[in-house]
């Protein structure tokens, strides 16, 4: 179950575009590793427009709001791992997010969780040049304009041709 919980704005909120999110149950993987790199004090020093101003401000080394931020996702992140509900933690952590980034940082936040579920989408496989020059042939051929859809296509005639062997020795 995947529950939206919008980003509240410190200044004024835009009039177009899309409305930033806070984090979701089924973005916990990727972004976790993500916030506590970008919490950590030594980013506040080299990204200070990605903070609110209290956390700017606030001693390096009696930090309340980072504190308090490290033990809430410590929190989110055993529960996850025990599987239990995730709700209430995960958005006293939202929260906490919430007062911790600036708008700008967090919108910034987002755009880096966005590259990062983008590259877990994509893999690298290695073909030898022969095979690739098979496979451009095939895309020639078919009308085909990428890799992509050349591979799906002919896993599907290989599908198609099992089905009709198998329909005809049945």
């Amino acid at each position: 179950m995947s529950c939206k919980h919008p980003w509240l704005y410190h200044g004024e909120s835009p009039k177009a575009g899309r409305k930033l999110l806070l984090l979701e149950v089924d973005e916990l993987t990727f972004a976790l590793p993500l916030i506590y790199r970008l919490i950590h004090p030594a980013e506040i020093d080299q990204k200070s427009d990605w903070f609110s101003a209290s956390v700017v401000t606030a001693d390096e080394k009696q930090n309340k709001e980072y504190i308090s931020l490290v033990e809430l996702l410590q929190k989110v992140t055993q529960e996850r791992k025990k599987l239990t509900n995730l709700i209430d933690p995960l958005t006293r952590l939202n929260q906490s997010l919430n007062q911790y980034f600036s708008d700008y940082g967090w919108r910034m936040v987002r755009k880096e969780l966005s590259q990062i579920k983008k590259r877990q989408k994509k893999s690298h496989i290695e073909l030898s040049k022969d095979l690739i020059v098979k496979l451009k042939a095939y895309m020639e051929q078919e009308r085909l304009d990428s890799f992509d859809q050349a591979i799906d296509n002919l896993l599907s005639e290989v599908e198609s041709f099992k089905a009709t062997d198998h329909q005809q020795y049945s």
